[in-house]
């Protein structure tokens, strides 16, 4: 259910059992990555899609409260 192109920005993580990993567990979307791909224009990874992009803007908005209150 797809739109060939579409833009997905994955933005659930869960744990699923992987034996393979140290923590017993890998992290994975919502989406299901490797069917979307195939169709999506762009899709974001996880873990490490929308993440970095949420620090930045914490961060960002965190000097945004500073200057304005030091003005």
């Amino acid at each position: 259910m797809l739109k060939p192109g579409a833009v997905v920005i994955d933005v659930g993580v869960n744990r699923i059992p992987d034996a393979t990993k140290p923590k017993g567990f890998r992290l994975v979307g919502d989406a299901d990555f490797e069917s979307c791909s195939k169709v999506a224009g762009a899709i974001t990874p996880v873990p490490g899609g929308v993440g970095p992009m949420t620090i930045t803007m914490l961060l960002w908005n965190t000097l945004e409260s500073a200057r304005r209150v030091a003005s």
